[in-house]
């Protein structure tokens, strides 16, 4: 048979899908711009008296009624390692139907592996070639490490899915199901920095010197980041997340990727999530490599590239340096994702730096994102003894290696203005100072 005929074989509808699905089973899905749209927009009318049926997403790009509607709770359950405004909405109802995966990006694939039987991936893939290779398009974060384990592979294949290298590549043979579909792949347009934003990427840009190697994602404060970067020379990406900014400078010059200590001549990344532009750029481009989560992600690959600099944003920092980036005390806002990774690979890297950026004040500038200890049940992102950048609108702060007390000191300095006295009282009360 022929890799065509194999393919005309696998084709299904999604009623048929469905009706596999049992009580207690674990699906997992493709994640952000490789989630199947389709898939999950059906996915609550799966027949029959269901129960405790765990829908493993990250990063939900839509509000799908599987763990939106009440009447799903008990059915299914939406378990995410990073939450959405949706997710969020659904906890902050009282619904049962979702709840969040606590993990360190690179570890995702290999925890839910050793912890549970797959008994279902479900995600998108670029149409096949004529050797009967189709691609998983826009994500191996996780994806191909959990078809390799699940009973069931089923794959969304979409004639607007970039066709990608590196290691996305899946045969025709290794597919149990095909949906045809025929649907835009979910856009993120560029947020505009605002004037805070850009003093903080102005800030961010000095640290960053020519020849290094960035890891940064997406918002106002990276997109910043990148607009002070144009006038650097040889930057290279070694990133989760490729970005629409990457493509930015890479055009202007400052990205040549040629300095690189690890794949050299390449942009690495695991996932992407952009425009049409972006897509385009990517399509069938050789000088962009997919690589599992488990490899980008890994601290200690990340170390090998020297002058590795790893830029995230956090929702506060205490005076200590412990950063919180994923909630707002108990109430959960996002996740972990791949901060801590990167943010370690880059402090091992030799001559490297961990930069954690925030806004100074949030609410108007009614609140001070430098707070004196973390909320009652804040997590923590990265550790204190691990912390090395910590950056604002009004400067930067450096506190690897610094003790308790210049931290302090350092933090209340790069704080609003407006906040610096209080902090000040509260960093004596504490016996910080």
């Amino acid at each position: 048979m022929s890799w065509q005929g194999l393919y005309e074989k696998k084709k299904s509808g999604v009623e048929d899908i469905l009706k596999l699905i049992r009580s207690n089973m674990t699906i997992v899905v493709g994640m952000a711009a490789s989630e199947p749209q389709f898939f999950l927009s059906q996915l609550h009318n799966a027949p029959g008296d269901l129960n405790n049926v765990n829908v493993f997403t990250c990063l939900n790009m839509q509000n799908y009624p599987f763990f939106s509607d009440a009447t799903n709770e008990g059915r299914f359950i939406n378990n995410s390692w990073f939450y959405n405004a949706w997710n969020r909405e659904a906890v902050k109802k009282g619904l049962k139907t979702v709840t969040y995966v606590p993990n360190n990006l690179h570890q995702a694939a290999v925890n839910l592996i050793e912890t549970r039987k797959i008994d279902m991936y479900v995600g998108i893939a670029s149409p096949m070639d004529r050797n009967g290779y189709l691609t998983l398009s826009l994500g191996i974060t996780y994806e191909k490490d959990v078809i390799e384990h699940a009973d069931i592979v089923v794959l969304e294949v979409n004639p607007n899915a970039p066709r990608t290298h590196g290691d996305t590549q899946i045969h025709i043979s290794d597919v149990d199901y095909i949906l045809e579909v025929d649907y835009p792949i979910p856009e993120i347009t560029l947020i505009e920095p605002t004037e805070v934003e850009q003093r903080i990427g102005a800030n961010i840009a000095e640290l960053v010197e020519d020849g290094a190697t960035i890891q940064i994602g997406i918002g106002g404060i990276p997109n910043a980041v990148a607009q002070f970067l144009k006038d650097k020379k040889d930057l290279g990406i070694h990133t989760e997340m490729f970005t629409e900014t990457m493509i930015d400078l890479f055009e202007s010059g400052a990205i040549t990727n040629k300095r690189k200590t690890l794949w050299p001549g390449k942009f690495v990344c695991t996932f992407a999530l952009g425009t049409r532009r972006m897509y385009d750029f990517i399509d069938d481009n050789p000088g962009i490599m997919m690589l599992r989560g488990r490899i980008v992600n890994d601290p200690y690959v990340v170390a090998q590239n020297e002058k590795m600099v790893s830029i995230n944003t956090a929702l506060m920092v205490d005076l200590t340096g412990n950063v919180c980036s994923e909630a707002l005390g108990t109430q959960h806002f996002s996740g972990t994702g791949g901060q801590l990774d990167t943010h370690r690979g880059a402090v091992k890297s030799k001559g490297g730096k961990g930069i954690i950026a925030l806004r100074s004040t949030v609410k108007k500038g009614t609140i001070s994102t430098i707070v004196p200890t973390l909320p009652q049940g804040a997590p923590v992102t990265v550790p204190r003894q691990e912390v090395d950048y910590i950056v604002t609108e009004h400067g930067v702060a450096h506190l690897r290696g610094k003790t308790v007390r210049e931290r302090a000191l350092e933090l209340i300095n790069i704080a609003a203005e407006e906040f610096r006295d209080e902090l000040k009282r509260e960093a004596k009360r504490l016996g910080l100072i």
